[in-house]
């Protein structure tokens, strides 16, 4: 049996149909569901949402009977100046979403897939802070909350220095999206970053990953991240630390199986699937 508070991201099952992810992920035993909406990663929510479009999805998610935790989703690089959050119909069309799924929020980027800042790094926290400010206010009326990966490793905010100095930039309405492999893959600690950011994390994701070193504040020193597109056993990260150090913050939110891994072909998937499934289930049980 999968612990309750355990998702499958459809990402973890990027190279099928929406309905028949939906169908993988509801065979495993999964109640629960992020749907990805990214850009050259996974479109089960397309990226360029109609109208139609939301009412395909709402229906698939239906039909499934699974419920959605939250949709992951790219509004733009929010460190961007050319970037309209607050005209942006893509936005509207996924709170319209979230609110036909029952989704609790929508997951948004901490800036462009780039490192370098387009201005100063200052400048560009700022911009993606105010982006992120006008996309809460929008959500509101839709009874939809906003959360942020904080730490991305191949975004804007790819450390934990970078992702706490955003953080403090945003206000305490914002939760934090923690990804184990990213924090692994830039070189940081997953505990340190549960203490860091306590109450505001609500939501995990759950992956592997090699250890990398991501150092590039004041001075670049090094920019080598590691490999998050690992099952999970496969990589470096301790689980059971971090969900301990989780436990002990007294984190009550969600976790989810977001498996964009390339180190198991597609037949592979539900098998490593349920393995992960059943190892996070032991440590939450363990954990509880």
């Amino acid at each position: 049996m999968i612990d309750s508070r355990l998702g499958c991201s459809t990402i973890s099952f990027r190279h099928l149909e929406l309905e028949k992810a939906l169908d993988e992920i509801v065979n495993l035993g999964f109640g629960e569901v992020d749907l990805g909406s990214l850009p050259g990663v996974c479109t089960h929510v397309p990226t360029a949402l109609s109208t139609s479009d939301v009412a395909r999805v709402a229906t698939c998610v239906a039909n499934s009977g699974v419920s959605v935790r939250s949709i992951n989703c790219d509004v733009g690089d929010l460190n961007d100046p050319g970037v309209d959050v607050a005209n942006s119909t893509h936005l509207t069309r996924l709170f319209e979403l979230a609110t036909e799924v029952g989704a609790r929020a929508l997951v948004l980027p901490n800036g462009a897939i780039e490192h370098t800042p387009i201005g100063t790094l200052g400048v560009d926290l700022d911009r993606v802070a105010a982006n992120v400010g006008v996309a809460l206010g929008r959500a509101q009326p839709y009874g939809v909350d906003i959360w942020i990966e904080s730490l991305h490793v191949f975004r804007l905010c790819c450390n934990q220095g970078r992702a706490a100095a955003l953080m403090s930039r945003l206000p305490p309405e914002i939760g934090v999206v923690m990804d184990f492999s990213h924090i692994i893959a830039a070189g940081d600690d997953p505990v340190q970053f549960v203490e860091t950011f306590g109450d505001r994390i609500t939501h995990v994701h759950i992956r592997d990953a090699t250890r990398g070193r991501i150092e590039l504040d004041p001075n670049p020193v090094v920019d080598e991240p590691g490999n998050i597109n690992l099952s999970v056993g496969r990589g470096d990260v301790d689980f059971d630390a971090g969900v301990l150090a989780l436990h002990a913050a007294k984190f009550d939110g969600h976790y989810t199986l977001e498996l964009e891994t390339r180190d198991v072909t597609d037949d592979e998937r539900p098998a490593a699937a349920a393995d992960a499934a059943h190892l996070i289930t032991t440590l939450l049980a363990s954990h509880h």
